[in-house]
């Protein structure tokens, strides 16, 4: 399982999204490990903009050759902007999970939002 990159810089969910946090903005998209097993990604369904959330519930869906998987907010606060080239290029999530692949941004209402994501170091070995 830790064959693949998590970077650093990020923080991680047990549900396998990644959050880069950038002030009270947290980009979000989902691990290596997670696009690898779902496959060839076809889909995403995504929240829109000025849309709330709430950390831990489903905010959209990735369609993959082999299922359909929820998304999930990793922090709670409104949808900010959302990656508007995952309507025509969904494979960009296969291909650069961490970089042209992210999903949306939320912008939080404090530095606690971040509280209880996982380092790199954790999430590596909650998948071992």
């Amino acid at each position: 399982m830790s064959d693949f990159e998590y970077p650093e810089d990020l923080k991680y969910t047990g549900d396998h999204e990644w959050v880069r946090t950038d002030g009270d903005v947290a980009r979000v998209g989902i691990t290596a490990f997670a696009q690898d097993a779902l496959g060839d990604i076809v889909y995403v369904t995504l929240p829109d903009g000025d849309t709330p959330v709430q950390a831990g519930s489903t905010c959209g869906e990735v369609e993959s050759t082999k299922s359909v998987s929820d998304v999930y907010a990793p922090v709670s606060g409104t949808v900010s902007r959302r990656n508007e080239a995952l309507d025509t290029t969904p494979e960009l999530v296969n291909s650069d999970p961490y970089g042209e692949g992210w999903m949306f941004e939320v912008t939080v209402a404090g530095p606690e939002a971040f509280d209880g994501l996982l380092s790199a170091a954790e999430y590596r070995t909650q998948l071992d």
